[in-house]
């Protein structure tokens, strides 16, 4: 079986200048287009094997919402404060972590981080010629490499970018 890494960004939240970054919580909208892109999944029969997420809370909170909607009680949500704007280095250094029993793995988090990944992995001609590549509650799947350990410049396969919009 292949391997696949899905992106999932956060979906919209709240714009308030008093509330810290980290503590920005989703809008009513962003949660919509969330539970969009998990009934998607749920249709298309794609559940993760493993899911990893930003501590921040519109990410959490996001990655909630896709379990909720998968309804998966048994279902293993980890957070880690590297998908919190540490660079895609730091996003590659958890791909090397992530054991390989692990054949659909779902890291949700935030731009710019996701979207360089995403361009370091795919390679910049196989992305789709867009404005923003990833904007809120968009979900790439990658068909990856067996070996996670040594990721080179266009090592992936684009299988899919969905986009809440197309959803509706």
């Amino acid at each position: 079986m292949i391997r696949e890494l899905w992106l999932l960004r956060h979906g919209k939240a709240e714009r308030d200048g008093l509330i810290a970054d980290f503590q920005r919580s989703l809008k009513k909208s962003g949660k919509q287009s969330v539970r969009r892109i998990g009934l998607w999944l749920k249709q298309q029969g794609l559940k993760p094997d493993f899911l990893l997420t930003s501590p921040a809370t519109r990410a959490f909170d996001t990655a909630s919402i896709i379990v909720d909607t998968l309804d998966e009680d048994n279902f293993l949500l980890k957070q880690d404060d590297r998908l919190y704007f540490q660079g895609p280095d730091a996003l590659k250094q958890i791909l090397v972590e992530i054991p390989p029993a692990f054949k659909r793995v779902l890291l949700v988090g935030h731009n710019p981080d996701f979207e360089d990944l995403f361009s370091y992995l795919a390679g910049a001609a196989n992305l789709p010629a867009t404005d923003k590549l990833l904007p809120t509650a968009a979900l790439v799947r990658l068909k990856m490499p067996d070996d996670w350990r040594d990721l080179s410049l266009g090592c992936a396969q684009v299988l899919s970018i969905t986009y809440p919009k197309s959803l509706e």
